[in-house]
């Protein structure tokens, strides 16, 4: 694999290593298209923050957005990036129950 390989990938999963990111991607989830409004108001976040993840997940290729009127709507470019996010969540939980077996802690 080459350097750029590397560097590409690296850029995209740090994209994605931000709670709020994470959060804004499930949101979008079952969506074909959200407004910005929306994602704000229901992560219960303050809309310049939740702009500044947005514009980071856009330069990355993972979200699109378009002007409709005043909104500005954003959708998931690669519905692929959920494999990855379903990846992490099996990996944890792996994790976790690795994590009670060795404490002793038994599942109910």
């Amino acid at each position: 694999m080459s350097a750029m390989y590397y560097e590409l990938s690296a850029s995209l999963l740090k994209a994605l290593a931000h709670p709020t990111r994470i959060q804004i991607l499930e949101r979008l989830k079952n969506e074909e298209n959200l407004c910005v409004c929306h994602i704000y108001e229901d992560l219960e976040l303050e809309q310049s923050n939740v702009s500044q993840h947005l514009k980071i997940l856009k330069d990355k290729g993972i979200l699109n957005s378009r002007k409709e009127g005043l909104q500005v709507l954003y959708s998931v470019r690669y519905r692929e990036i959920y494999k990855i996010l379903d990846l992490v969540k099996d990996i944890l939980a792996k994790q976790l129950e690795e994590a009670h077996e060795q404490l002793g802690i038994k599942k109910k």
